[in-house]
């Protein structure tokens, strides 16, 4: 039963017109309200800077970077959400519940932090992401190398062939603005590589990561959507 009455004087089919608009508008407004809370959200100071883990092994781990959530880690999902950290300022990596390092980062970047296990513990190794050229209307690919001994890696477009990236050396990392459209794409390194992916679908200003894992001669490719945790004052 419809909530809303009928008037008197007017016809059925133009109250029904009076009430699609009525709904029309209602919706407009939850529209403008969602944008307008976006707009004032509480927003990171100047200098803050974006730090995530990437943990490349299949083991999972328990990962927590500074004040952000505790988030496992490995196997499909290798990479954190970026936390958000001041600039200049040390902050604490936790793995499985224990500090593994105290860290500081330059003001106003986007770090990766690659977890490796040693016989002390843990070490974190720092990449650096952060990109000088932003482009709001393409989407954002970035290739890591973290295959062990793969000395150069590749990402192809499935099943052409055409390099996306060629020759990133391990431990690094390369990126480039794509128009957002469909693909399929396979990492390779030497003579070994990992079967077709999907991109999945893309917008304008996406970020994607896609990180080459495993070893040399048998290396596997994970793609992840960039996630930052929400600012909180």
């Amino acid at each position: 039963m419809s909530c809303f009455q009928l008037l008197p004087g007017f016809s059925a089919a133009l109250q029904r017109v009076l009430i699609v608009l009525a709904l029309g508008t209602g919706g407009m407004a939850m529209a403008q309200e969602g944008v307008l809370s976006q707009l004032y959200a509480a927003r990171p100071p100047a200098g803050s800077s974006y730090v995530r883990v990437v943990n490349p092994e299949s083991v999972m781990l328990a990962v927590r970077v500074a004040t952000g959530p505790v988030q496992q880690l490995g196997g499909q999902a290798p990479a954190s959400s970026y936390a958000i950290v001041r600039g200049g300022e040390e902050f604490s990596v936790q793995v499985g519940g224990a500090e593994a390092a105290r860290l500081r980062v330059p003001p106003d970047s986007f770090q990766t932090l690659v977890l490796r296990r040693t016989r002390a513990g843990f070490a974190l190794t720092p990449m650096d992401d952060t990109s000088g050229n932003e482009d709001a209307l393409k989407a954002e690919l970035r290739f890591y190398n973290l295959a062990r001994s793969c000395r150069e890696a590749q990402l192809l477009l499935a099943p052409a062939g055409t390099p996306v990236f060629s020759a990133v050396a391990e431990g690094t990392a390369a990126a480039r603005s794509v128009n957002p459209v469909r693909a399929s794409v396979s990492g390779r390194c030497g003579g070994a590589a990992t079967p077709a992916q999907p991109l999945p679908a893309l917008q304008p200003g996406d970020h994607l990561s896609l990180f080459l894992l495993g070893e040399a001669g048998a290396p596997r490719l994970v793609i992840q959507a960039n996630r930052t945790d929400p600012f909180k004052r």
